[in-house]
């Protein structure tokens, strides 16, 4: 019953025949098993004929047995606002987890929803443009619904246009999430940043996923994002160990090591909020290599700081 509902949930609709022969059962015993799920309060809808098969579908309760509506709309909230990288590591699960989550719940807990993420703003910092985790919910069932894609994207040099895509996967990458996808106008794979992307909407037309280059989405987009140059190449010499920076920086720097208490710590970025955060972590001496602009903005940063010291040391107010 578990692996039925799991099965339900990762797809817009299944075959009868397809969903028996995941579950190694007979299509009698699917169709027993689809009627339970029903007593549970799970709206699973039947179609018939040949090509009949099932499919879930949004219900007028939550399932009983499962979370109350406030706890619905509470896990709803939580998954929204990790999925938008409030939480490092845990992003594609997220989407994952709350397309599953909003395929079930009715429109009246969507909206209370909606609302709660509307007016709450979040106190974290991501290091990131911020994205819609609606639209990334979109974007996630159109990739497990093999589903075209509309949506209106704004490139690098500001040009906006419309694009019609066959979804493949979502990827979160250096504080960014990207949407790869075979652009079925210009005949190519493509790489979209979801934060220039909008009004993703779904145009009904299934597809037959294409085998990617390479078949590792999450390479594919390193190959591209490494072609599209960034605005500065922050480089430094850091006086620690590599392997301490690295734990550090992650995948959002490449550490080279320059002795057993040093290394080179290299980023491409489009500004310097994200260097000087990483730099505060790390907690070690540092030298510049480049470029000058990031010189400037560490002094203008540091001294910022230092009158703050100063003026809470003197007594005055530091709210």
């Amino acid at each position: 019953m578990l692996r039925l509902l799991s099965l339900l949930q990762t797809h817009r609709y299944w075959p009868g025949s397809e969903l028996a022969g995941r579950l190694e059962v007979s299509e009698r015993t699917l169709r027993r098993d689809i009627d339970r799920l029903r007593e549970l309060g799970y709206p699973v809808d039947a179609s018939r004929g040949v090509a009949g098969g099932y499919q879930l579908r949004s219900g007028a309760a939550m399932p009983p047995l499962l979370v109350d509506d406030e706890e619905a709309v509470a896990i709803a909230v939580g998954l929204r606002t990790a999925a938008g990288g409030a939480i490092d590591g845990i992003e594609e699960i997220s989407v994952r987890a709350l397309s599953k989550v909003i395929q079930v719940m009715p429109p009246r807990l969507r909206r209370r929803v909606d609302a709660l993420q509307a007016y709450t703003v979040p106190a974290t910092f991501t290091g990131g443009p911020t994205v819609d985790a609606a639209a990334l919910t979109v974007l996630a069932q159109a990739c497990r619904d093999d589903e075209r894609l509309r949506f209106s994207y704004t490139a690098r040099d500001g040009e906006r246009t419309s694009r019609l895509v066959e979804p493949h996967r979502l990827v979160s990458l250096g504080r960014r999430w990207y949407l790869v996808a075979w652009d079925a106008e210009k005949h190519g794979w493509r790489t979209f940043r979801v934060d220039r992307l909008t009004e993703p909407t779904t145009t009904g037309a299934r597809f037959r996923q294409r085998e990617l280059p390479g078949g590792d989405a999450a390479e594919f987009v390193r190959q591209q994002v490494h072609v599209v140059p960034t605005q500065y190449e922050a480089v430094l010499l850091v006086r620690a160990p590599a392997e301490h920076v690295a734990r550090t920086v992650q995948r959002w720097g490449v550490v080279e090591p320059e002795g057993e208490e040093s290394c080179r710590l290299t980023m491409n970025v489009d500004s310097f909020e994200w260097p000087v955060l990483v730099l505060a972590s790390i907690g070690a001496d540092f030298e510049v290599v480049g470029p000058p602009e990031l010189r400037e903005y560490l002094r203008e940063t540091g001294e910022r700081l230092l009158r703050g010291a100063a003026a809470g040391r003197d007594g005055r107010a530091t709210s």
